[in-house]
């Protein structure tokens, strides 16, 4: 563990490339910035001056799938400044990921409280090549899409704790897992919630040129699936390659890795069986067809199961968390459980203030309507460039992924970019699933770094336990390459793909049959 960590601080002090220097401006740069508390309450000014500069000059767009007229709200006004302080706590209390975050955070909480998660990093690092570590980190954050948002809470402290146990830098480890959460957010093995929701919307577009269009949750599974075989390997080089050796030498905490005690083996031994015994009981609701929390038609994938991921992975966490603290005598009745998830809940501070005021500028945004009409403006820009064909669709992936650093929804953006460019391409001939994978490429390689996302205070929370100085400009660096290389591999294999004429997913072609 010792020779990593001098690796590292050797390939620090090399002399850096043209790359190098480029993210070293944006780190200096960017922490030249104030706090990001301080941060979000300039952007959310900003945007209150900006949205009564709009309202003034009359800013406005056609919704394309509403034909509404959309102008800018401006909240500079009477009515403005009744509605921000009579919505402040319900912005705050409604903010998506607040209750995602607290509620998951009782049982990763605990897990962690008690010793549960040290064990079983224990159990990991003893078991698996310090090779493997960072590919590991990195298909596990593929996959936790399936759990939608709970990949975002669940694996970065986890990444940062396997690395730290193995003398590489925490940072690394986490933002390794949340680039892999966000970057890679639509690459996955198996279909989801996502791709529910997003065919929903590809199909009511589609209507508009043809009305007996059917759209199928599968309709980009193969080039998606296909996609890990790209997007993993691109993230374990960018973290060993650019962005680890980019730290400095790690000096906070370091995690002691003795061996399993006996009294750690058993307490594992028995949460194992805990946990067994959840995912079968909650099997129980999902494998019959009348099963509790299937969906209309014994649906899963639209199912209250879905809709109950939080939920189950806090007890996924929470019930083995307890029975592995009895064992160990970690806990010794149900006042210290109540404890534990206090102490967890304490843990939270920076992230809730931090939340708070994301909270506020994220809802003025929507208010003001300002991201609603730069969407539409900028498809209106795209369309009236006059490209054709594969450049056309590349131009669309570009203006998707630069949208996406002002409306993080992946859903919002689609409803207004769907009835734009699903018509469009059908009548060069695109079959609408092209469409929607150009837009689930963009949508998904500037994740890591938009402000946007409401997820990206979490980590800037996180980061922070381990380098209380690290300021935004130092991690939108270290994502930035995440990002770019993203971007590169995903639209070459796209073109790849394209050229290759390959079928994107069931029934599902590049052209309109």
């Amino acid at each position: 563990m010792e020779s990593v960590r001098k690796t590292n601080q050797e390939m620090h002090r090399t002399k850096k490339n043209w790359f190098g220097k480029m993210l070293d401006i944006v780190e200096k740069t960017g922490n030249k910035l104030p706090d990001p508390v301080t941060l979000f309450i300039i952007f959310a000014f900003i945007v209150i001056i900006v949205s009564y500069i709009g309202s003034a000059a009359g800013w406005k767009a056609i919704h394309p799938s509403t034909g509404e007229e959309v102008t800018v709200v401006s909240l500079l006004s009477a009515e403005g400044l009744q509605r921000m302080m009579t919505n402040m706590v319900k912005n705050f209390a409604d903010f998506p990921p607040l209750g995602v975050v607290l509620v998951t955070m009782i049982g990763v909480g605990v897990a962690e409280g008690v010793g549960l998660i040290s064990a079983l990093l224990k159990k990991v690092v003893y078991s698996t090549s310090p090779k493997l570590i960072t590919i590991s980190i990195v298909f596990s954050g593929i996959l936790a899409n399936i759990a939608g948002d709970a990949g975002f809470i669940v694996l970065p402290p986890i990444a940062a704790m396997v690395f730290a146990s193995v003398g590489r830098h925490p940072i690394a480890g986490m933002v390794a897992a949340y680039a892999s959460v966000a970057g890679g957010f639509s690459a996955n093995l198996i279909v989801n919630m996502l791709d529910a929701l997003l065919a929903g919307f590809t199909e009511s577009s589609a209507h508009i040129i043809d009305k007996d269009f059917v759209a199928n949750p599968a309709m980009n599974w193969y080039f998606l699936m296909a996609s890990c075989i790209i997007i993993i390997p691109v993230a374990v080089w960018v973290t060993e390659r650019i962005v680890e050796p980019r730290l400095p030498a790690y000096t906070g905490p370091q995690m002691k890795m003795d061996k399993l005690s006996a009294l750690e083996t058993r307490g594992l031994k028995w949460a194992g069986v805990t946990t067994l015994l959840f995912l079968a009981l909650v099997a129980w609701t999902i494998v019959p067809e009348n099963g509790a929390l299937r969906g209309e038609n014994g649906s899963i994938i639209n199912s209250p199961f879905m809709n109950s991921l939080v939920p189950l992975i806090m007890g996924l966490f929470l019930l083995p968390a307890v029975v592995y603290g009895f064992i160990t005598k970690e806990l010794r009745n149900d006042k210290d459980v109540a404890q534990a998830m206090a102490t967890s809940m304490g843990t939270m501070g920076m992230y809730i203030v931090l939340a708070f005021f994301s909270a506020q500028f994220i809802t003025y945004f929507n208010w003001s309507n300002l991201g609603v009409i730069l969407a539409i403006k900028g498809a209106g820009v795209l369309e009236g460039l006059g490209l054709e064909g594969l450049p056309l669709i590349l131009g669309f992936i570009v203006i998707t992924a630069f949208l996406n650093l002002f409306i993080g929804s992946a859903s919002a953006k689609w409803a207004i970019l769907g009835p734009v460019f699903v018509p469009m391409f059908m009548i060069l001939g695109f079959d609408p699933a092209m469409t929607q994978l150009a837009y689930r490429i963009g949508d998904s390689i500037t994740n890591p770094i938009t402000p946007m996302f409401a997820y990206f205070a979490i980590l800037l929370a996180l980061a922070k336990k381990y380098d209380k100085n690290l300021g935004l400009g130092s991690l939108i660096s270290v994502m930035l390459p995440y990002t770019i290389f993203f971007a590169i591999s995903w639209m070459l294999f796209f073109v790849l793909w394209y050229y290759l004429g390959l079928p994107l997913g069931p029934g599902s072609g590049i052209f309109l049959k």
